[in-house]
């Protein structure tokens, strides 16, 4: 997946795509992944980076909603449980089982959660996934030895998906791209052009590299613009009504030993109706989130006191060592594109479903959804887009396909189980060490971050379309969402292996660092403390 062979196929394209889709994001992304696998010729280009917005910000869980359990929402539960245990079967090396535990005031609630959460077994049906059990205090207090006793009785443990969202999203890409896919980043789709009947026939695009402008022709365009879908309905219809309810939702990272073991723990209901999450998630513990209302999404949105103060609060009720802001080693925040209905204002009410609408000029818009059932998404997207642009294409079958490269293995830092592992960059960890053995420099570690070697940023600019420290230290590796203050010392080295891989000079260096500072302000606690 090369940027570069991307452009010069724009740029020599004769004839119309079949699917240019807007949005490089999870949606986006499968759509692509789902079009190319169909033998349709789809292009996609992303404002910005793969990921960039909410699909790198999630609560890394492949999950089928227990939440939605309580809604009775069995529809979405079920369908999310079975994509669910299928993203496992195509991703192994980036989706595995992790317990969670519910913990109860009581034999009431745990018969309570217990009833439930045998129905979600049900849901699931033969997923490979553990099945969920009651647990006495003592066995509870084992696994979770940090977890303060007096908060529980006891109680259900069961299990869930859990995953690294921002890989699973560049394999999605670079499988898409073996299937033929045109994978382009920063490529802004900047206005539609239409035939004298009024029908969308092609896309006009600009290049934010080389602020170089481009047509495209096409005979369907796709909107998975996410939380900016909105604004790509309005290059279709000015006048066009918003669609989507943006809402935030804050996590926050802190070091292992505040919550040690490899059982996850959910607070089933927080003082703002929601669930609490307390998840070891590479070394560290992710936890999260919120839900707070904002006028308008951002690409890069911004945690408020607030909700900080929310999410440590609630977590020092439940650990026997209460967080405080100097702990906390990062900060990362998202926004979800809820669809908007008529029956509710609160934000956590809001449905997760998706939903596809086709314009009188023939654009296709999807919206909503989640992770788990993002492959289901863009199979239904597809299917409506074939329909109505009247494309010849094979059936849906990214049931069977699995992503790239995935047979081999991960490189792991810092411990053997998922959960304590540290950061990896990618599976190609055999053809990673014969670059290595040929260039014995790109294996020593990258300035502030121990666990990176430079091999990790070249890799990451050849094979996965990094083209800014941003790209690297946030969405390449993890190091932004685990470790902010480490990744602002790494930056310069980054910046360094960056401006020799990709040809820039040391003015480009100067701004990337500038440019990573800017956007690494929003996951430093010193914000706060």
């Amino acid at each position: 997946m090369k940027r570069e062979e991307s452009i010069d196929r724009i740029r020599s394209r004769q004839h119309p795509w079949d699917i240019v889709v807007i949005g490089g994001g999870a949606t986006g992304v499968a759509i692509a992944l789902d079009a190319s696998t169909r033998g349709l010729d789809a292009l996609l280009v992303e404002q910005s980076d793969f990921g960039k917005g909410t699909s790198s910000r999630s609560t890394k869980l492949v999950h089928g909603g227990v939440r939605y359990l309580e809604q009775g929402n069995l529809t979405l539960v079920r369908d999310a449980l079975r994509e669910r245990t299928l993203l496992r079967q195509l991703a192994p090396m980036l989706v595995h089982d992790l317990p969670f535990f519910i913990p109860c005031n009581g034999p009431w609630q745990r018969f309570y959660f217990w009833v439930g959460l045998k129905l979600y077994d049900l849901l699931a049906g033969r997923s490979g996934f553990g099945k969920s059990h009651t647990t006495p205090a003592s066995t509870a207090n084992e696994l979770l030895p940090t977890l303060r006793p007096e908060m529980h009785r006891g109680g259900v443990i069961y299990h869930d998906g859990q995953f690294d969202d921002c890989r699973l999203l560049i394999h999605m890409a670079r499988t898409a791209s073996e299937h033929g896919a045109c994978m382009v980043n920063y490529m802004a789709a900047t206005g539609l052009q239409k035939d004298t009947g009024g029908a969308i026939q092609g896309v006009e695009l600009r290049d934010r590299e080389s602020n170089t402008d481009y047509f495209v022709s096409t005979r369907c365009v796709i909107n998975a613009g996410g939380p900016f879908s909105d604004a790509v309905m309005r290059l279709d219809d000015p006048s066009a009504e918003p669609r989507l309810a943006a809402s935030q939702g804050v996590h926050i990272v802190l070091p292992r030993l505040f919550f040690p073991g490899d059982t996850a723990l959910i607070v089933p209901r927080t003082s703002d109706g929601r669930v609490l999450f307390m998840i070891p998630w590479n070394d560290h513990v992710v936890i999260g989130t919120t839900d707070t209302p904002i006028v308008q999404a951002v690409l890069e949105p911004t945690p408020q006191q607030q909700e900080i103060d929310f999410l440590l609060n609630t977590s020092a009720d439940y650990l026997t060592q209460a967080p405080k802001m100097k702990d906390v080693t990062s900060i990362f925040t998202g926004v979800r594109p809820l669809v908007k209905n008529d029956r509710s204002t609160r934000t956590a009410s809001l449905s997760r479903d998706h939903s596809i609408s086709i314009s009188d000029a023939g654009l296709v818009t999807i919206r909503g959804g989640k992770w788990t059932t993002v492959r289901k998404m863009a199979e239904d997207c597809v299917d409506r887009a074939i329909e109505s642009a009247g494309l010849q294409a094979t059936p849906c079958h990214t049931q069977s396909i699995p992503l790239h490269r995935l047979a081999g293995g991960k490189r792991l830092i810092g411990g053997a189980s998922p959960a304590k592992a540290g950061i990896f960059t990618s599976p190609d960890s055999a053809e990673m060490a014969s670059m290595v053995t040929q260039n014995p420099d790109w294996d020593r570690p990258i300035t502030g971050l121990p666990t990176m070697r430079v091999i990790d940023v070249i890799w990451s600019v050849r094979n996965e379309m990094a083209r800014t420290v941003e790209d690297v230290l946030a969405r390449r590796t993890r190091h932004l969402f685990l470790d902010a203050e480490a990744s602002l010392q790494a930056a310069a080295d980054v910046a360094a292996v960056l401006a020799s891989e990709l040809g820039r000079n040391e003015v480009w260096q100067r701004e990337q660092i500038d440019a990573f500072k800017s956007v690494a302000q929003n996951y430093l606690n010193t914000q706060f403390v």
